[in-house]
């Protein structure tokens, strides 16, 4: 193999434990909402700026909770503000995980690709007339360019690319 970016070995006993470990944290984090493309679109967003923003109306609304109207919620908006403050670190560690897990997929899909290209080289040169007419010919559909004017039921048509 001309290319190995990452060399990665999970026994089953492994994986097993790390699906125990999000199992658990899905039981730890199960107060949490999952919000439609809508709603995410609708609700206000709170940068940088607007942390503290929110940081200093809470101080005030505690410090003037008498003229707040009767149906502010000062212990919803104090308990909101302490769950983010307690969510975040929880929320960048997960993010920083999930990136090595996605660059490691990445990484493991290019070796493979990599090496599959490699093969159907191999087989393209050197296989003629070493029984292998049928894997080279197997392996050549991923590169078949579709028609798209035919349709999808047709041979040639697009039916959904060559990923």
């Amino acid at each position: 193999m001309t290319q190995n970016r990452i060399s990665l070995t999970l026994d089953p006993t492994t994986v097993e434990r790390i699906l125990a470990s999000i199992t658990a944290l899905e039981a730890d984090l199960q107060q949490l909402v999952a919000l439609t493309n809508d709603e995410r679109r609708d609700l206000f967003k709170m940068g940088t700026k607007s942390q503290a923003f929110c940081t200093t109306a809470l101080s005030v609304a505690e410090q003037h909770a008498g003229i707040m109207p009767r149906d502010f919620d000062l212990a919803a908006f104090q308990q909101d503000h302490m769950a983010l403050d307690a969510l975040r670190p929880c929320s960048l560690r997960l993010a920083h995980l999930y990136q090595r897990v996605t660059d490691t997929e990445l990484a493991l899909g290019s070796d493979l690709m990599a090496a599959s290209l490699e093969v159907y080289g191999v087989i393209k040169v050197a296989g003629k007339d070493k029984g292998v007419d049928e894997a080279r010919r197997e392996l050549s559909q991923r590169f078949v360019r579709r028609n798209r004017a035919a349709s999808p039921d047709e041979p040639g048509g697009s039916s959904g690319g060559n990923g």
